[in-house]
């Protein structure tokens, strides 16, 4: 049967959805045109992830329907998604390391009890398709072996090999250099020449206004604006997806102080992390931004700042004394904060409530405990002032932290963190998943902490917010550090450069202020 002329390559009509008292997607209508890029934005919890589920048939919507190419979807049915041509890509990438390329892209597309596999067929059809839009990759290749650019292209071969003509990005580019994403940009552009759609959803919105051709925003579950990508800006987009407007925050000079953190020819090793004869130096007042692509080292750099991690040799000076290897607890009475990557594993106790979480590092302090038994009503009075104070939003004190969207999440975090005023600040990926609301406030309470003080050390693999931020930049490649350059000198395409090992990234970083 041919198909009906005329007809959207997606449109979806209604879709509603509740999980208990919880409404997900509220009424939500979308169209995606044939050789057309939908960017789907929103705040964390706005419903892109339930509507993208529900499309690709994870869930199953309460009312609405949706229509690929004009043909009824069947709800409920991953396989029938596919069959209608829609692939997803996800964020975090579903390959098995052990496989080759090959392995990887045919597994699941041939009957169980087939008594041989097509592996020549499939070798020239990977190999056509790889051709035809640009995805080079060595069908050979162990999936462990290749560079994260080359997993995501692994990924793109997988859904075009099952013949997607609609591929859902979710968050592509959260792991890429600045080369590597602009090469999935063109690759995205050849696609679309050849009829394909694509959803993309990101954080990054200029990304979004970069490739897209049409803007769709979401609100507490609901569409609240549709706009042309070349007839909107960044600011009415951030406006729209929060429900005010929102303010890049102030960063203004200041001369750095005295050093406050220093690594002398430091080799440390953690969780298959190692980072390698680092040397560096961060003052005062001042923000150093490490950046890397993930798997890069920044695991252990981490850990040693907050004293998880042993150096094998060299020395951690935190105000001119040797740091306490570790020791978290040693480090913290040294005057170090941290913000940790993973928030709900290492962030916060997720069973514990509000209360208890905000005086894990300070409990032992006269004010909230005395002969081992802790002082409730000061606890309470102490936690109800930092939700006040930075905007936790939840229900009570008393809730489990595990209940908090990331956001809230982050903010009891850097609230715990900050009302200590440490002298040393370790923030790692401290605005990963956060939407430009949560991220904004989290970049003011950064620039507060530094303005009072404080030595900052960003690990971060969004490079926006490091030039936002960063007063200096180093840059990790396979454990270590280049030598840092002003913030001024800094662009995403020097960096990418070093990210990827292009440009000389071997030797000790030496990170002195100027």
């Amino acid at each position: 049967m041919s198909e009906p002329q005329d007809a959207a390559a997606l449109s979806v009509r209604g879709v509603s959805k509740r999980f208990g008292n919880l409404q997900a997607n509220r009424d939500v209508s979308l169209t995606l045109a044939a050789g057309q890029v939908l960017a789907l934005l929103g705040e964390n919890g706005a419903g892109k992830t339930t509507l993208m589920n529900i499309l690709f048939g994870h869930y199953v919507a309460d009312e609405g329907e949706i229509e690929v190419n004009g043909r009824h979807l069947p709800p409920g049915s991953p396989a029938a998604a596919i069959a209608a041509g829609v692939g997803m890509v996800h964020q975090h990438f579903t390959l098995a390391e052990n496989l080759t390329v090959l392995d990887n892209v045919v597994i699941g597309t041939e009957p169980l009890w087939s008594a041989f596999q097509r592996r020549s067929q499939a070798r020239a059809r990977l190999a056509e398709l790889s051709r035809r839009f640009g995805l080079s990759v060595d069908p050979d290749a162990r999936i462990g072996t290749l560079s994260v650019g080359e997993r995501q292209r692994v990924e793109l071969l997988k859904a075009l090999y099952r013949n997607a003509r609609i591929l859902i990005l979710d968050e592509p580019t959260a792991v890429l250099t600045p080369q590597e994403t602009e090469a999935l940009f063109e690759t995205l552009r050849g696609m679309i020449q050849e009829g394909l759609s694509a959803i993309f959803i990101s954080h990054k919105l200029r990304e979004a206004l970069a490739i897209a051709d049409r803007i769709a925003v979401l609100r507490a579950g609901a569409v609240v604006g549709e706009f042309d990508a070349s007839a909107v800006d960044h600011a009415t987009l951030a406006a729209t997806m929060v429900g005010r407007e929102i303010s890049p925050p102030s960063r203004t000079a200041i001369t750095p102080g005295e050093p406050i953190l220093e690594l002398r020819s430091v080799t440390a090793h953690c969780d298959h992390s190692t980072v390698t004869d680092a040397s560096l130096t961060v003052r005062a007042h001042e923000i150093l931004g490490v950046a890397g692509v993930s798997g890069n080292g920044q695991v252990a750099l981490a850990d040693l700042l907050s004293g998880l991690a042993v150096p094998k040799s060299g020395d951690v000076r935190i105000l001119g004394k040797l740091a306490g290897h570790g020791s978290p607890a040693r480090m913290i009475a040294a005057g170090v904060g941290r913000i940790p990557e993973d928030r709900q594993t290492s962030g916060v106790v997720g069973d514990m409530d509000i209360c208890e979480n905000l005086v894990l590092e300070d409990y032992h302090q006269a004010k909230f405990s005395k002969f081992g038994w802790l002082r409730g009503s000061s606890i309470l009075t102490h936690a109800k002032n930092l939700v006040n104070r930075y905007d936790v939003r939840c229900a009570s004190t008393s809730v489990p932290a595990r209940s908090l969207s990331g956001g809230n999440m982050q903010k009891l975090i850097l609230a715990r963190v900050l009302v200590r005023e440490p002298r040393l600040i370790l923030a790692s990926q401290p605005t990963r998943g956060l939407d430009v609301g949560a991220a904004t406030f989290v970049h003011e309470q950064l620039l507060e902490a530094r303005q009072r003080g404080s030595a900052i050390v960003l690990i971060s693999e969004d490079l926006d917010e490091l030039l936002a931020l960063a007063d200096r930049i180093v840059v990790i490649y396979r454990g270590r550090l280049s030598q840092s350059f002003a913030r001024e000198e800094a662009t995403p395409a020097r960096l990418g450069l070093l990210m990827s090992g292009h440009e000389e990234a071997t030797g000790a970083g030496v990170s002195d202020a100027a």
